[in-house]
Parts: structure tokens; C-alpha cells; sequence
């Protein structure tokens, strides 16, 4: 008797594990590094003041089903840069970026790229595939037709 009253509480306490466990997996996917960007028209708009943090904030498209990541940071001279989380490279690993102090690190090669050089000049290989953006006022807007032109990565 009291032995199954023992296997009872063990198959509860593990039930109650695997729901949480369960539920923590849905959080931790559903609030992941990514924030859906806002679309007004034909660009996806981002306040300037996301970006005073210095931080690296990465955001997604969804077009027709693929969602496009990307990520917009504020470099040291208070530029603003704007690329695709995936490059020419190593894009089919599915990895991207995070950001480490003043660079952006490849998780899936461990290169490192200067946020300050980032841009239309460098390209190609495993640099974070340059995504061009507008900055009028207090916010950058990117043309939907660029970030659609990433898909490719994704």
C-alpha cells in the first residue's frame, strides 16, 4: 500500500515536471531573441531610441510564410546599422549573430565583424548581409523590397 501510494507521487511529480518544462519551452520560443518590426505601407519602421542601449536588438518579417530576421544596433559613433541575423557564408546553419561588446560574432563560424564597419562595404563571405535602411527624424525605416531580398538566407 504504501509502496503505491510512493509510484503515485512519483508519476505526479513527474507530471508536473514535464508541464512545466513544456511550458517553459513554449515561453522561452514564443519570447525568443526576435521581435516582430512594426510595417506601415512598404517599410518596417524601428524607434531610434530602441537603439540607445547600444545593443543589438533583432527583429522579423513575415513574408508569404518565411520569416526574415534581421538586426539594427547603434555603432560607437552613433551611427545606426541595420543587417540580415545570416550572411553569405553560413546562412544554412541557421544561427546568425550575437552581438560581443563592439562586434557581431557568428555563432556559427566564431568570426567577429566591428559594428562600426558594417555596411554596404562589407559584404559577401561571413559578414552580416547588409540590409540598407533610412533614418529620418526618430526612426530608421527599411523599404519591405530590401528585407524581402533576404529571404534567400532564410
Amino acid at each position: 500500500m504504501a509502496s503505491e501510494r510512493s509510484t503515485q507521487v512519483v508519476w505526479g511529480l513527474a507530471t508536473i515536471v514535464a508541464l512545466l518544462l513544456g511550458a517553459a519551452s513554449v515561453f522561452a520560443f514564443s519570447f525568443g531573441k526576435y521581435e516582430k518590426v512594426k510595417v506601415t505601407g512598404a517599410v518596417a519602421t524601428i524607434p531610434v531610441t530602441k537603439l540607445e542601449d547600444a545593443k543589438a536588438h533583432f527583429y522579423k518579417f513575415e513574408d508569404g510564410g518565411k520569416e526574415i530576421a534581421f538586426f539594427a544596433v547603434k555603432a560607437a559613433d552613433g551611427s545606426v546599422k541595420t543587417a540580415f541575423d545570416a550572411c553569405d557564408a553560413c546562412y544554412k546553419s541557421k544561427k546568425g549573430y550575437e552581438q560581443q561588446g563592439d562586434k557581431m560574432n557568428c555563432k556559427n563560424c566564431n568570426q567577429k565583424f566591428a559594428i562600426s564597419k558594417l555596411g554596404p562595404n562589407a559584404t559577401g563571405g561571413c559578414n552580416p548581409g547588409y540590409l540598407p535602411h533610412q533614418q529620418s527624424g526618430g526612426n530608421i525605416t527599411i523599404n519591405l523590397n530590401d528585407l524581402k531580398a533576404g529571404a534567400r538566407y532564410f
